[in-house]
């Protein structure tokens, strides 16, 4: 029950982000003396930082050495290590992704399957890079798909969306 409470407030978040965003323009491009205003894109040492899994025992470092982001997610099973790029969808949504990270299953979309069989499953090749969506010091993944677009990111953890939620330093 909780997942689902969760995932309708994310839901219910991001509509009220869009309307807000689609209402700043609006109201900037009434006013043509105002400024326009800026993305509200938040800085990216704030993604830096110790994220926990809720649900499961994975934990996430971000750190910047130089102008560069890297992770080291840890399971319970494996460590990995590697570069993470920040990004900004055209509709305003965040995204860090983890580069480098096999998914662990992925047999293809089979909403188009002409074109995937005359490929055997075995021989998809497997996705490669983990996106996370970030909302104020929250990373979520989409773990796994369905039926249509079967795929599991990490088998470690059998929840379909893994959230991630940033340590507060304590002063």
């Amino acid at each position: 029950m909780n997942k689902n409470l969760f995932f309708t407030f994310l839901s219910v978040y991001f509509v009220l982000v869009s309307c807000n965003q689609k209402t700043e323009k609006t109201s900037s491009n009434e006013n043509s003396k105002e400024a326009p205003v800026s993305s509200q894109l938040p800085l990216k040492d704030e993604i830096e930082g110790t994220y926990y899994a809720h649900g499961c025992t994975i934990s996430l470092i971000i750190s910047k050495i130089k102008t560069d982001y890297n992770y080291i997610l840890k399971t319970s099973i494996r460590t990995l290590k590697g570069k993470a790029n920040y990004t900004q969808n055209s509709s305003g949504e965040k995204y860090l992704v983890l580069e480098g990270i096999q998914w662990d299953e992925y047999e293809g979309d089979i909403s188009n399957e002409e074109e995937n069989d005359s490929i055997p499953r075995k021989e998809l090749e497997i996705p490669v890079g983990i996106d996370a969506l970030y909302v104020k010091d929250t990373l979520a993944i989409q773990n796994y798909g369905n039926a249509m677009n079967s795929y599991t990111k990490i088998s470690e953890c059998g929840e379909k969306y893994i959230q991630l939620i940033k340590k507060r330093k304590s002063n």
